[in-house]
């Protein structure tokens, strides 16, 4: 049993050698690229980034188990893409938004309730992928920012659309499979909104205001799985136009 037990000691030691020198020939690629990738590891925690905190452009930790970002991540100051997809986040640092050059932001399928504020500082940011995860409100921190053009925040808890949302620069927004049985009016007033997807929620025909059929942008409306029909949506005054 003792020698059992030596030899089962010995190999996760050698497991452990070999993930953290796998870890660390990650990261002396990422000093001469600029790009670290640490999918599918079973990491549950992130690595001291020190050695790229200036160089590091790309941040890949998807498919891990990290419960949380630390804020150590934040200093990144010249990180574009942050991908953590697919681990056990329920909440992100405060000052997330010192990333200022932060272009793509991708955190599908944790379990994040809420956006940090300081998220509106990130005037370059394009993308932010946010399905499946726990949020219960829209996140009117993304509104204002004038380069972004995607929002994903399917299979979420959202259970409206707020006043306020027409500062959103995003081309195109997912809010698939959430609960939202109410829209604000001035969703139409969204300068750059082509596409709105809100298939799958909670929305009466009385929840659809009457100015996002008649004075939107929008050219691309996804309305299936609510608690009307499509004949019925189709028959709507302002439905044509």
């Amino acid at each position: 049993l003792a020698v059992a037990s030596d030899c089962h000691l010995y190999h996760l030691a050698k497991m452990g050698q070999t993930s953290s020198s796998g870890v660390k020939a990650h990261m002396e690629t990422a000093q001469k690229t600029g790009a670290l990738v640490l999918s599918n590891r079973k990491l549950n925690e992130v690595p001291d980034l020190s050695a790229v905190i200036k160089v590091l452009r790309t941040l890949d930790l998807s498919s891990n188990k990290l419960p949380a970002l630390p804020s150590s991540v934040c200093d990144l100051s010249n990180l574009k893409h942050l991908n953590v997809n697919n681990n056990k986040i329920n909440s992100l640092p405060d000052d997330l938004g010192k990333l200022t050059k932060l272009e793509s932001l991708s955190l599908s399928s944790n379990s994040v309730i809420s956006l940090p504020q300081s998220l509106s500082d990130l005037k370059h940011l394009k993308s932010v992928i946010m399905s499946d995860n726990q949020i219960t409100e829209f996140p009117l921190c993304l509104c204002g920012l004038p380069q972004l053009d995607v929002v994903d925040l399917s299979g979420n808890q959202i259970t409206n659309v707020p006043d306020g949302i027409e500062g959103l620069q995003a081309v195109e927004v997912n809010l698939n499979m959430n609960q939202i049985s109410t829209i604000s009016p001035s969703v139409a007033a969204c300068p750059r909104l082509k596409t709105l997807r809100l298939e799958e929620n909670c929305l009466s025909l009385a929840g659809v205001p009457f100015e996002l059929l008649t004075d939107s942008n929008v050219s691309l409306l996804c309305m299936d799985g609510n608690l009307f029909q499509m004949k019925e949506f189709e028959e709507t005054e302002g439905y044509a136009k």
